[in-house]
């Protein structure tokens, strides 16, 4: 088994500080790039999204509108659900 040298672990210390500084310099430089990049792609998709939404919405409630009106003649049933039970805390 080969003993570490003391050269030897100065150079692995050294490459660990530069490798931890050249990385850190590099984020600096293209990390604020990289959000950007990001956050107008989020905004792209949620437009996009909004944009959907917005134009089916429109087109259901026309369509309500126009079921809605031609039916007003018969009210509207609602559903039961259940039986609501009021509970009481006992102490």
């Amino acid at each position: 088994m080969e003993m570490a040298s003391f050269s030897g672990i100065l150079k692995t210390i050294f490459y660990i500080l530069a490798f931890y500084y050249i990385f850190k310099f590099l984020a600096r430089l293209f990390l604020p790039i990289m959000v950007k990049k990001v956050v107008e792609k989020a905004g792209e998709n949620f437009q996009r999204q909004y944009q959907s939404n917005y134009n089916s919405n429109t087109n259901q409630a026309q369509d309500e509108f126009v079921n809605s009106t031609s039916k007003s003649d018969k009210p509207r049933e609602t559903k039961k659900v259940g039986e609501y039970i009021d509970y009481e805390e006992l102490d």
